[in-house]
């Protein structure tokens, strides 16, 4: 896959607490390292349950399955909070029910992105109504709710999504990502550097400063 040397690609999924983290790490890293304003920030799809029913799972559930127990999965949970607390980013998770299917706010972010707007918003307004208010944002109509919330039309956003429009160029995304060697999220590539996780703001500074000085 080809990288603009002015694009910062950020491949992510709004289930993936660490990808949320690691927005906020990059954010203010930008603003921090006076990083160039003509860079655009272009976030790519990758489900990490690209499995999940359309309806999703019970959380419990499913993350009991997944990590071997529920105790397990809440001591993680406690983990990505402090983490999130760092950076003020407020994690709720006895909120949270459903572990959902994602491809829908994907689509979304896809339909802003081919439009050449800026979907940052909208991505930070999908995880914060995940992790922060417990959202089912695998419900088209929650998800519309949340796009109108961040300012986008909601008629416009319910007739998208009641399409299959978007589904085909996602699935592509995803698949040239995990060609291209990603296989965890998040991920985040400027210039020739990729950064693997939620790396420390520190360190996402250093790599920013070396490719503005490139």
């Amino acid at each position: 896959m080809s990288v603009h040397p002015s694009t910062i690609h950020v491949t992510y999924d709004f289930i993936c607490p660490w990808c949320w983290i690691g927005e906020e790490h990059l954010e203010r890293a930008l603003a921090a390292s006076n990083f160039s304003t003509d860079r655009q920030v272009v976030f790519l799809p990758y489900q990490l349950n690209p499995d999940m029913p359309v309806q999703g799972m019970d959380r419990k559930t499913y993350r009991s399955g997944k990590f071997g127990s529920w105790a397990r999965s809440q001591a993680m949970d406690a983990q990505v909070t402090h983490a999130g607390r760092a950076v003020g980013l407020e994690f709720d998770y006895e909120q949270i029910e459903k572990t959902p299917n994602t491809l829908a706010g994907h689509r979304l972010v896809w339909r802003e992105q081919q439009a050449g707007r800026d979907a940052s918003l909208l991505v930070k307004a999908i995880f914060k109504a995940y992790f922060g208010e417990g959202r089912d944002i695998g419900d088209l109509n929650v998800l519309a709710d949340i796009a109108a919330e961040a300012g986008l039309d909601r008629e416009a956003v319910v007739d998208f999504l009641n399409t299959d429009e978007g589904t085909a160029e996602v699935l592509k995304l995803e698949a040239m990502t995990r060609t291209s060697g990603v296989r965890s999220v998040p991920s985040i590539q400027i210039a020739g550097d990729t950064i693997s996780g939620a790396q420390p703001i520190e360190v996402m500074i250093q790599i920013l400063r070396r490719n503005q000085a490139a």
